[in-house]
């Protein structure tokens, strides 16, 4: 890997959340910490899997990485450029490196242009070209994602799933950007297309250099594609490391409960298979959970099978993440 190209530290994005018109005339209001003091760094070439269920906080930390979503605190570093509070002029030269490929393709891409149109404009944003340029351009783009110029003709709704995600990728890459949130990029697909976005995704790291933080609820795809592994949980990440680590030795019990259920998951689609997974013993995610202390342990079996310790839900003493070697770190007062 080479050097660092993006480094988070201690990013907390609160939201406000008023119950209604009474409570917002006495300034009555609720803090929503979507993300927590998150910090990570991400290298060259390099992809970081951000996992964890929704509303875990994933999508906030990849919108408020790229200026979509202002910080409440904390630093973001691209290349060492502190970018956390620039203003919308000053942040333009990052955005040609830093682009998104976001999860919803049929609102991202607008239906009422195009694909030549939306490759044109994307381009148009940042270099001065046109004529027969441009149109070498938008050419190297489709070949680069393996799509047919053909498809420059056509509006989105007239490509299949597969090709508007490809169609995605290559507005992202108009630019030239280095760095790229994808957010759930082979959501809604079939396995075998899913199986040809992660292929391109891979073959444009390694042919471009780019570096990716990879956003989804599938650990399977993201066990394939990243080098580290970061697992979300109400805004606070809980534990991280390399990948094979995340999941063949997790520590935290909300990862082993993560990956076993996908180990459930799989063991059923096999005739006779059986999983010592214990996916089915913990609560229903609650949203209305305290914000302190360790903000799993009211789903957590090992808080139950301790004897609901007061070290578990105590303010004073909320488990912070700590290396416990290897490049391992769990937040978690009694690891696995």
């Amino acid at each position: 890997m080479g050097n660092t190209i993006l480094e988070v530290v201690n990013l907390k994005k609160h939201f406000l959340q008023r119950s209604g018109l009474f409570s917002t005339l006495r300034g009555q209001e609720r803090i929503i910490p979507a993300v927590d003091d998150v910090s990570f760094y991400l290298k060259e070439h390099e992809t970081l899997g951000l996992v964890g269920e929704s509303g875990s906080g994933k999508t906030t930390v990849g919108r408020t990485i790229l200026g979509l979503t202002p910080a409440t605190s904390g630093r973001i570093l691209f290349d060492g450029r502190d970018i956390t509070a620039l203003s919308a002029r000053d942040f333009r030269p990052f955005r040609k490196e830093m682009q998104i490929i976001f999860q919803d393709l049929d609102a991202a891409l607008n239906p009422k242009m195009r694909i030549r149109a939306i490759l044109k404009e994307a381009i148009s944003v940042h270099e001065d070209i046109n004529g027969p340029q441009l149109e070498r351009k938008m050419g190297e783009l489709l070949e680069q994602v393996n799509l047919k110029e053909s498809k420059l003709t056509n509006f989105p709704h007239e490509l299949s799933g597969g090709e508007k995600r490809r169609v995605g990728i290559a507005r992202a890459l108009a630019v030239g950007a280095r760095f790229l949130v994808a957010d759930e990029p082979t959501s809604a697909l079939d396995v075998s297309i899913q199986a040809q976005v992660i292929n391109l995704l891979k073959d444009l790291q390694e042919n471009l250099g780019l570096s990716y933080l990879f956003i989804s609820h599938d650990l399977r795809i993201v066990e394939l594609v990243s080098h580290k592994v970061a697992v979300m949980y109400l805004g606070r990440i809980v534990e991280m490391g390399l990948t094979n680590r995340i999941a063949e030795s997790p520590r935290h019990p909300y990862t082993r409960i993560l990956w076993s259920s996908l180990v459930e998951k799989e063991s059923k689609e096999v005739p006779g298979a059986s999983s010592g997974g214990r996916s089915g013993d913990w609560g229903v995610f609650d949203f209305e959970r305290p914000y302190s202390g360790c903000r799993f342990a009211p789903r957590c079996p090992v808080y139950q099978e301790r004897g609901r310790p007061e070290k578990c839900t105590d303010p004073s003493t909320e488990p912070h993440l700590r290396d416990i070697g290897e490049a391992h770190k769990v937040a978690c007062h009694f690891p696995l």
